[in-house]
């Protein structure tokens, strides 16, 4: 599973050199000095990003659960043990997300790793049903507690390096998942290790990432509770202007926002949703996350399911999570060079990668052969992974670094609860409990709704532009005076806006 950085938007402090950033917050150390301190910090957090992403048992945990040495049934992992992942997250995730910024990420960091922890030693000595459902329950925590790494990185450095530092994170971490499971493909396929030995090297890696995240330094300064009284009023006033050139009241940026920035951040949200542009890349990254995730969850049962085999050296669940790491990173920087009209096509590109998404669950859901589900699911993850840098770009250009970090938490609860409403009902042995034949079968249909609604919106879209086009050629053809009554001309176009708005690139 992969994160995204949340990067700022673009202030008028991006593009000033490093040095000023220093003196202007009061640094004690010189600037020459300050960018070194930075490139060693980075290096670290990225280290340690790279070093917790090692646990080449991750991909077999389903296959330990099934397998003789743990004995569960396929129906109690699939209904009983890992919904308690969903249900774990939820619960932490809104308390974890105020907390990062309010303790400055490293004690969740230490939190994450304490979790890893627990969560193989359960794996290794743990016997019963409730035991599973314990490392389940840390293992929310550890997804939960990723929001601290991703922003952690950028209370390191000056916001002119914000993209750079962005990219580092994001590599450090797809490249450990990437080692990490071809690691442990290599060990089960080729030197023939038991589960419970990857269990036993896993439990190594991640208390190697414990002592790490003791040693990582703490931030004097996050993005909403821990900044001096004048930085608060100057990110206020920053926001205001981004969301409403035209301007506020004056009574909006008074107390309340000294008060309290993160208050004030929750208040504008209404502004964000009035915004065509945020509100479908929102609305994406709430429902396709949603079902993206439950795919990840129950796949490696699927898998079990279309080919039980008893010889773990023919599980190849490492291998596959290796290449699907791999096309995801591809087409993530892929993403990154293509240029259309994002307020003209947006609807269109979502609904047609939606489709194909539709198209492989239906393949996954169907397939006797287990390297269909294989290919099916690598491409599956990769053409999300295209979307995701995407619409983190398109959210996060038309707001500042605090907004853009609340819309993303609201995005990802919103779509938590989603996904945990889908499996109390679908999933849970107290709702439906279904088959996960009969669950992918439901993300299909799922996913195929998702497709007739973005493409419904895009063919909307288009039909509209096309009559503000064809509006704008009949105007300059035809004598002014026969079509146009005075004062009227100029404001047809905006009386037709074509869905979204201009975002910079």
């Amino acid at each position: 599973m992969v994160n995204t950085g949340v990067g700022g938007g673009d202030t008028e402090e991006t593009h000033r050199d490093p040095s000023d950033h220093y003196r202007e917050h009061g640094s004690t150390a010189a600037p020459a000095k300050a960018p070194h301190r930075q490139m060693w910090s980075v290096v670290f957090l990225c280290f340690y990003g790279f070093i917790v992403q090692l646990k080449p048992g991750e991909p077999f945990i389903t296959p330990l659960l099934l397998s003789p040495e743990k004995n569960f049934t396929r129906e109690q992992v699939t209904n009983e043990i890992s919904p308690v992942l969903s249900y774990s997250y939820m619960a932490v995730l809104v308390p974890v997300f105020l907390l990062t910024d309010f303790l400055r990420y490293k004690p969740l960091l230490v939190l994450q790793s304490l979790s890893h922890v627990a969560i193989w030693l359960l794996l290794l000595h743990g016997t019963t049903l409730l035991q599973m459902q314990f490392m389940e329950f840390f293992y929310g925590i550890t997804m939960a507690t990723r929001v601290a790494y991703s922003s952690y990185i950028f209370s390191l450095v000056a916001p002119v390096l914000y993209q750079r530092v962005a990219s580092y994170s994001r590599s450090s971490v797809l490249m450990g998942v990437f080692v990490s499971s071809v690691l442990g493909q290599l060990c089960l396929s080729l030197g023939g290790v038991s589960y419970a030995m990857l269990s036993t090297i896993s439990l190594g890696f991640v208390s190697l990432g414990l002592l790490l995240s003791l040693c990582l330094p703490w931030p004097k300064r996050s993005l909403f509770f821990n900044r001096r009284q004048d930085e608060r009023a100057e990110a206020a006033q920053c926001e205001l202007v981004k969301m409403d050139p035209s301007g506020f009241p004056s009574s909006t940026v008074t107390s309340s926002w000294r008060s309290s920035l993160f208050l004030q951040m929750v208040k504008e949200l209404r502004n964000v949703v009035r915004m065509p542009n945020l509100r479908l890349w929102s609305l994406w990254w709430v429902f396709n996350s949603a079902g993206y995730y439950l795919v990840l969850f129950y796949v490696h049962i699927l898998w079990n399911k279309v080919y039980p085999s008893t010889e773990n050296k023919h599980v190849y669940n490492g291998g596959v999570e290796a290449a699907s790491t791999l096309l995801g990173a591809i087409t993530s920087f892929a993403a990154g060079f293509v240029k259309i009209r994002w307020n003209l096509w947006s609807e269109l590109m979502i609904g047609v990668i939606t489709a194909l998404q539709a198209g492989l669950l239906l393949l996954m859901g169907t397939t006797d052969s287990i390297w269909v589900c294989y290919v099916s699911y690598t491409l599956f993850k990769g053409l999300y992974q295209f979307l995701v840098p995407i619409a983190t770009f398109q959210i996060a250009s038309s707001l500042t670094k605090e907004l853009c970090a609340l819309v993303f938490g609201v995005n990802t609860f919103l779509g938590t609860i989603l996904k945990t409403i889908i499996t109390i009902i679908v999933v849970d042995k107290r709702g439906l409990g279904l088959s996960v034949h009969s669950q992918f079968s439901l993300y299909f249909f799922y996913f195929a709704v998702l497709t007739v609604i973005y493409l419904g919106s895009a063919a909307t879209v288009l039909i509209r532009h096309c009559r503000v086009r064809s509006g704008n050629a009949t105007s300059t053809e035809t004598p002014a005076k026969e079509l146009c009554p005075l004062g009227t001309c100029g404001s047809e176009p905006d009386q037709h806006p074509v869905n979204g708005v201009s975002v910079k690139r």
